[in-house]
């Protein structure tokens, strides 16, 4: 087995074991890189490799020492390119952040590399997290591993083809209506958006502050729970940040369905759902009621109200998120203007993309005087109106599941002709942002041409446990799900 084929935890028990040194893994990953970044494109920004290797060193003494013990000790990962890396550019996939470095490092970037984790760089994404594809980031679109004519979803498509690609162990992605679960879904791995406030914002540039939400994307559950109990915990530096009442280890909770309550919502099976998918998961939810969960359709309702709330409050969000990026401090600033406001106007119009553009009127439109009421307003009682309908639906249900995206991968530039397609594809995910809950999707089946399919389940508000329970124990019946173009996939495909 090639040492990319190991998941992160695999990884690290052979590096704690003396199987394997931080080297050679730093090595492997690299070498996967070189191989395939320059078709994949998942990352905007890589690290010198001098100073990774230096780094690789420190860890191993430190590991010899005894000095660090966690179980990501020496595993290599990439950062999202909205996540502030210190020394390290951060762009958002956007012109005009080209060339900035922070200098200072992200909470959840800090908490990984004191548990010993390489940082390998940054992973491409649509441009500052506004698009479901990864095609509108500056730097160009990424493609998905497993067939490079489609996308490999969005916001977070450069972390998960990474992860899919071998090209890192796991990844750091973020979630403002499902870009992480989406993503997910289209390239075959694991991710999880939290309970909103479970895991440090700052350093975060954000996009819909109230919504978004950093998670992690690895190759199964276990790699993503032993993430998640590295990144999670209050941080006073957050004013969202929650002190949670249930500290203890996401990687300890036991694979088991036994006795869970699941709802899968009538509304999420009807027109618009591709029959592959519904099939597959239907499938994943007939695997869990064999184990004991009882599985039972219910109406959900709001459910077509979710897209207009989600995009009129994240868009009025985004709108004063990204009036502080104007030229003057950082980043791109145009060559000809005259005046301040020539020079706002200019550098502005030139260092967005027209996406970007597009999500700022719309949030401007929906916050000026005469619309706030009939937009904003309306759509935050629609806002507390569905997080109020899942409210009602935990107190029936242990976890509700359902597709996480309508289909599988489109073909590059398919969404990007059709924006409204594009938001609409979000249907199954944003409702979790709105709510405030955490969501996970994994693999759980392929179309007939090859292409993963992801089954999300969402849980009530700081019940990750559950969530991590239900897909441990659908994992042990799946088995391991393939790497696209693999030894593991060749074997399955026989």
């Amino acid at each position: 087995m090639k040492i990319t084929d190991l998941t992160a935890l695999e990884l690290g028990r052979r590096i704690r074991g003396r199987e394997l040194s931080v080297r050679e893994a730093l090595e492997a990953v690299l070498k996967q890189i070189h191989e395939n970044e320059t078709r994949i494109h998942a990352y905007i920004t890589l690290a010198d490799e001098t100073a990774l290797f230096a780094r690789a060193d420190r860890i191993q003494k430190a590991i010899d020492e005894g000095s660090l013990t966690g179980p990501l000790a020496g595993v290599p990962a990439a950062v999202k390119d909205n996540i502030c890396t210190e020394g390290m550019a951060t762009t958002c996939g956007s012109r005009i952040l080209s060339g900035f470095v922070p200098p200072y490092q992200a909470t959840a970037a800090a908490r990984l590399e004191k548990a010993g984790v390489l940082l390998l760089g940054k992973t491409n994404m649509d441009e500052f997290a506004m698009g479901s594809t990864t095609e509108t980031s500056w730097f160009g679109p990424t493609k998905n591993p497993w067939d490079e004519s489609r996308v490999p979803g969005g916001s977070s498509g450069g972390s998960c083809a990474a992860v899919a690609a071998g090209e890192a162990f796991f990844a750091l992605g973020s979630d403002t209506g499902g870009s992480i679960r989406q993503p997910a879904s289209f390239c075959g791995v694991t991710g999880i958006k939290p309970t909103y406030g479970t895991v440090s914002r700052y350093g975060l540039i954000a996009y819909g502050s109230s919504l978004d939400q950093i998670g992690p994307v690895a190759r199964d559950t276990a790699d993503c729970a032993a993430v998640l109990d590295v990144i999670a915990g209050y941080d006073p530096k957050d004013s969202t940040s929650v002190r949670r009442s249930d500290p203890g280890s996401f990687t300890s909770c036991a694979a088991s369905a036994a006795g869970l309550r699941i709802g899968i919502p009538d509304d999420y099976l009807g027109k618009g759902l591709d029959p592959e998918v519904k099939d597959a998961v239907l499938a994943a939810a007939e695997s869990l009621q064999e184990q004991g969960a009882q599985v039972r359709f219910f109406s959900l309702g709001l459910v077509r109200y979710a897209i207009p709330a989600y995009y009129v409050i994240a868009c009025a969000e985004a709108s004063s998120n990204l009036a502080r990026f104007d030229g003057v401090k950082y980043g791109f600033r145009a060559e000809r203007y005259e005046g301040l406001h020539g020079m706002y106007k200019e550098s502005r119009s030139q260092g967005f993309g027209s996406e970007v553009k597009r999500r700022i009127l719309l949030g401007s439109f929906v916050l000026s005087s005469g619309y706030y009421d009939a937009y904003y307003l309306k759509a935050l009682r629609v806002k507390a109106q569905i997080r109020k309908a899942f409210d009602e639906a935990f107190r029936s249900f242990d976890l509700v599941l359902g597709p996480a995206a309508p289909a599988a991968a489109p073909r590059l530039g398919e969404s990007l002709s059709d924006p409204l397609r594009m938001y609409l594809g979000d249907i199954y995910t944003v409702a979790a942002n709105l709510a405030g809950l955490p969501g996970l999707c994994l693999p759980c089946g392929k179309t007939k041409e090859g292409l993963p399919i992801g089954v999300q389940l969402m849980a009530d508000r700081f019940q990750e446990a559950k969530l991590f329970g239900a897909a441990r124990a659908y994992e042990q019946v799946r088995g391991t799900f393939p790497m696209p173009g693999g030894k593991k996939e060749k074997e399955a495909a026989r």
